[in-house]
């Protein structure tokens, strides 16, 4: 077992790759019947998009945290861990307190509000059609990015079992994962996706929780232990302070001040997050399937402190960043150690099944907030049937799925923690600020919305592409070229105050003043749920 450890330095496939290949089929098979099955109750659009709002508090929750624990959480976290120590538990707790956001500020008061997406929300007292097209194409782009991250996983992760060392194997896999999620999203709808969330979400779980169980009993259920061998693995103990990865110098710390606010902020922007809330009856379910889903991801954190140290103790950085997949590989690598090939196989599947929900999801957010905001509310001014909207959905999910094909392929190498965090900037600078002053701010104005999204998402935009993320390292997107002028890795420091102050000076300098009527109700219904459920069944 030790050599075909060490084998993957060489990029050689790791494990048995008829077992490895067997298991992921067969995960494979077991949620396509599932996506089958609740196909057949989807005929409506509130079915398509909204899963019928027919799921629980503790359904949603659980389906939230497949949503929500992504490749990023599992195969990323463990691997910046594992390699960065302490600096890359950071992603864990940023993701978890990001969710007391989520709860306290936007859950219910948005589920009480909104009917299908975020631009419902933010064109409920300000103009339909500005509001909709920026909301759509904000949605868009964080979409688009956090689908990068899936796909780079998913090559790195299929890469290891089948020992793929080279690009072109690995955009086959990618182009693959791609098909697989375009079809689940076409058949199985929100239903669909939202069961294969469920599984997902308690198999990932267990997984984890099993790796964690195995590694700790090899070190005598001592932590302090298992600590222990990581820093003799890594021949220091600095991978237990902080700074190993965003100490070393004054630039290094102001990217760690912006990936914070990126993570803790960004959850509360996320639209595929933001539109789990819609697939329940009430907002009282809403409320209920945040507590429910921030049980699920804190225990499943601090799961990952313990494999990202175990891989380092047990597998070593050198050999995590030489396996294909790179940082990727060390849950993987660390369940091949642990257990074998069968292990590798299960916990290979369940992270597979991890990208599949998170692009599943992904997919259908983008496509309901093209059919339902672009097509349904502007080109057709709100008359086009349910039937067509659900028609022009399963069309965009097709290119959706053809975009982020062709993305996955350029990303590939990257951390996908990394990659997620860039969503997390994107989505704090285009939607949060927005979201927040149209619930809480009765003087926000459209144009302040649209100085908002546009102004969050162009600066974040504008910033990553002249960052060290697309050029002048070793590790950026775009090789042999350094247009990089912005020093930062992630925007956030920047694209989020300005987009909270665009909004505000947006709102103050617009002579156009919005109806304090439609405030008014706004702020009734988002605070009490008076009138929102007669809202969202229509």
């Amino acid at each position: 077992m030790a050599a075909q450890i060490l084998a993957a330095e060489k990029g050689e496939q790791v494990g048995n790759p008829w077992i490895n290949m067997g298991i992921f089929g067969l995960f494979v098979a077991v949620t396509l019947v599932v996506v089958l099955r609740a196909s057949r109750n989807t005929k409506t659009a509130a079915d398509y998009l909204a899963g019928g709002r027919a799921f629980t508090g503790q359904q949603n929750g659980t389906a939230i945290a497949g949503d929500y624990l992504s490749a990023a959480s599992f195969l990323g976290i463990v691997g910046a861990i594992a390699i960065y120590g302490y600096d890359g538990f950071l992603y864990s707790i940023g993701f978890l307190v990001a969710w007391l956001v989520a709860l306290l500020l936007v859950a219910e008061l948005l589920r009480n509000t909104g009917k299908f997406t975020m631009a419902d929300v933010l064109s409920f007292r300000l103009r339909q059609k500005p509001v909709r097209i920026a909301a759509c194409i904000t949605t868009m782009a964080v979409c688009l990015f956090y689908l990068l991250a899936q796909m780079a996983g998913a090559g790195g992760l299929v890469s290891l079992l089948l020992g793929i060392s080279d690009r072109a194997g690995q955009s086959v896999v990618i182009i693959v994962v791609g098909a697989l999620m375009i079809f689940y999203v076409l058949i199985g709808g929100m239903k669909g996706t939202t069961w294969v969330q469920i599984i997902k979400a308690c198999l990932l779980i267990a997984g984890a929780f099993v790796m964690t169980i195995w590694a700790l009993a090899l070190y005598g259920f001592d932590f302090s232990a298992l600590l222990g061998g990581a820093v003799q693995t890594a021949g220091t103990d600095k991978i237990l302070e902080p700074g190993l990865q965003y100490g070393k110098s004054v630039v290094t710390k102001l990217d760690f001040i912006s990936l914070g606010l990126a993570l803790v902020l960004g959850t509360a922007g996320l639209p595929h997050v933001l539109m789990r809330f819609y697939t329940v009856p009430t907002a009282k379910e809403a409320r209920k399937s945040v507590v429910w889903a921030i049980w699920l991801i804190g225990a499943f954190y601090l799961f990952t402190l313990v494999l990202g140290y175990a891989a380092g103790a047990m597998i070593g950085a050198d050999t995590i960043k030489a396996a294909p997949g790179g940082q990727n590989s060390a849950a993987p690598l660390l369940a091949f150690h642990l257990g074998g090939s069968v292990l590798l196989g299960i916990i290979a599947a369940v992270a597979f099944a991890t990208i599949l929900a998170v692009v599943a999801g992904l997919a259908i957010t983008a496509a309901a907030s093209f059919s339902h905001d672009i097509y349904g509310s502007v080109i057709k001014k709100g008359k086009a049937s349910p039937e067509k909207e659900v028609k022009v959905a399963r069309r965009t999910v097709v290119v959706i799925g053809i975009v982020a094909i062709v993305g996955g392929i350029g990303a590939q190498g990257q951390n996908v923690a990394f990659l997620v965090a860039l969503a997390f900037a994107v989505a704090a600078s285009a939607n949060l600020p927005t979201i927040l002053y149209s619930l809480f701010w009765k003087r926000f104005s459209t144009r302040g919305a649209l100085w908002s999204m546009y102004g969050g998402l162009g600066s974040a935009l504008i910033l990553i592409i002249f960052s060290p993320v697309m050029s002048g390292t070793a590790t950026s997107m775009i090789q042999g070229v350094n247009f990089a002028i912005f020093p930062l890795a992630n925007p956030g420091i920047v694209s989020i105050p300005l987009a909270f102050l665009l909004g505000w000076l947006g709102s103050i300098t617009d002579g156009n003043k919005e109806d304090p009527a439609k405030a008014a109700e706004m702020e009734v219904r988002s605070l009490t749920g008076i009138g929102a459920e007669a809202a969202v069944d229509h």
